[in-house]
C-alpha cells in the first residue's frame, strides 16, 4: 500500500523548528512590548489623538520646503553631517552646531542616547532610565527594547513632579538617563521650575534630559540656558509639533563632547535629505510664519479650554503644550466611545486604569475641529 504521509508536513516541521530557535534569541523584554500600531477607527472625520498642528494659515511654509526639495539631488546620499540643518537649529535656538545630535524625530535620538549610554553601573545588573509617570510613552518602550530597567516616579496630585521622590530615587536606583517631559505628554502641563532644577541639581552624573517637543506653545520658554551651570542637562526638541511632523526632524542639544559620543552609534545617514533640506529651509525662511501658527494655536488653547471646562463634569488642567489634559465625568471610556460615534478622535486613558482611567488628551485643532469637539463632547454628557 502506498503511504498517506503528507509531502509537506518536513517542509512545515522545519518552519516550525526554526520559528522555535529563532525565538529563543529574542530579548525576554519584548514578551511585554507592542508594536506601535496607531487606533484608526472608521468614519473618523475630526483627528484630535496625536497632537499633530492644524495646517499652516501661511503659504511660505510649504513653498520654502517645496523650493528646498525640489533642489535636493536625488542620486546623491543625504549630508551625513546634516550641516545645514544644524546650523539653521543654531541660530533658532542659540546652541552651538557641535552641540547638536539631529535624528529622525526625537525618538530616534532617545534610542541612540540609549544605545550608548547603556554601561550599567556598578552593583546595576542593567543601565536604568528614571523617569516621571504618566509621561511619553517611548522613554519606557525604548528603554526596555535596549536593555534598560525603566523606573517610573508617579506625579503629584497636580501632575507635577513629585521632586523629593525623584530624588530619593536617583539617590537609590543610580540611573544612567532621567527624562523629564516639559511640557509633558500627556499632561499639557510645564513642570514646575524650582522642582525641575531640583532634580538636575540631584542627577549629578546622571544625563538628564528635558524633553521640549511642546516648549514652543509655553510661555515660559526653554530651560537651555541651564545648561551653563548643568553640563549633565541635555535638551531635546522637535519640528514635529509645530505643523512639520511629516518631516521627522528632531535634536538633542547637550555638551558637545558627550554628543560627539553619541554620535558614533548613529547610522551615517540616518535623516533624508528631503527632511534636511525642507526643516533647514523653515528655519531659514518661514520661521516667523511658523510662530504665527503657534500664537493661533495657543489663543484657541484658551479658547477650547473654556469651552470644555464650562460642560458639567469636565475639567481642564492648564496647558502649556498644543492639547489639552481633559478629566471627564465617570469613566474616559464612554465618553471616548461617544466622540468615536460622531467621527472625532481623541485619546483616552481608560485602559490605564486607575486616576487615569478618566483622562481624555485632547488636541487643538482647527477652529471647525476644535467646534465639532465641543458639540460633540456636550452630546456625549447629556448621554452620560
Amino acid at each position: 500500500m502506498s503511504s498517506s504521509r503528507n509531502p509537506s508536513e518536513p517542509q512545515a516541521s522545519r518552519r516550525a523548528v526554526a520559528q522555535i530557535e529563532l525565538a529563543s534569541l529574542l530579548r525576554p523584554e519584548l514578551e511585554e512590548l507592542r508594536a506601535y500600531v496607531p487606533h484608526d477607527p472608521p468614519g473618523i472625520r475630526v483627528k484630535l489623538d496625536a497632537n499633530e498642528a492644524p495646517p499652516s494659515s501661511s503659504p511660505a511654509v510649504r513653498e520654502a520646503v517645496e523650493r528646498a526639495v525640489a533642489g535636493v539631488a536625488l542620486e546623491r546620499y543625504p549630508d551625513p553631517r546634516a550641516l545645514r540643518l544644524k546650523e539653521a537649529i543654531a541660530r533658532r535656538t542659540g546652541a552651538r552646531p557641535d552641540e547638536l545630535l539631529v535624528g529622525s524625530g526625537s525618538d530616534e535620538v532617545i534610542a541612540l542616547v540609549l544605545t550608548a549610554l547603556a554601561r550599567p553601573r556598578e552593583r546595576n545588573p542593567q543601565p536604568v532610565v528614571l523617569m516621571p509617570a504618566p509621561t511619553f510613552v517611548m522613554y519606557r518602550v525604548s528603554a526596555r527594547g535596549h536593555g534598560h530597567k525603566p523606573v517610573e516616579v508617579p506625579l503629584d496630585a497636580s501632575w507635577d513632579l513629585d521632586a523629593p521622590t525623584m530624588k530619593r530615587a536617583i539617590e537609590m536606583m543610580r540611573p544612567n538617563v532621567v527624562f523629564v517631559a516639559s511640557p509633558n505628554n500627556p499632561t499639557g502641563n510645564r513642570v514646575d521650575d524650582a522642582r525641575l532644577r531640583a532634580v538636575v541639581e540631584a542627577a549629578t552624573g546622571v544625563f538628564t534630559i528635558v524633553d521640549e517637543a511642546y516648549v514652543d506653545y509655553a510661555a515660559e520658554g526653554s530651560v537651555r540656558g541651564w545648561r551653563e551651570e548643568h553640563p549633565n542637562l541635555g535638551v531635546l526638541r522637535t519640528v514635529s509639533k509645530i505643523g512639520l511632523a511629516a518631516l521627522r526632524v528632531g535634536w538633542l542639544e547637550a555638551d558637545s563632547a558627550l554628543v560627539a559620543e553619541i554620535d558614533k552609534v548613529r547610522q551615517p545617514f540616518n535623516l533624508s535629505a528631503t527632511s534636511q533640506a525642507a526643516a533647514a529651509a523653515v528655519l531659514e525662511d518661514a520661521w516667523d510664519d511658523v510662530l504665527r501658527d503657534v500664537a493661533r494655536v495657543v489663543r484657541a488653547r484658551g479658547e477650547l479650554s473654556a469651552a470644555v471646562a464650562e460642560i458639567d463634569g469636565f475639567s481642564v488642567t492648564p496647558s502649556s503644550a498644543n492639547f489639552l489634559w481633559v478629566k471627564t465625568p465617570g469613566s474616559a471610556e464612554a465618553v471616548y466611545d461617544a466622540l468615536v460615534k460622531e467621527g472625532v478622535l481623541v485619546r483616552s486613558f481608560h485602559a490605564s486604569g486607575g486616576r487615569l482611567g478618566a483622562q481624555l488628551r485632547v488636541t487643538v485643532g482647527s477652529d471647525a475641529d476644535n467646534d465639532a469637539l465641543v458639540g460633540a463632547l456636550r452630546r456625549a454628557r447629556e448621554v452620560a
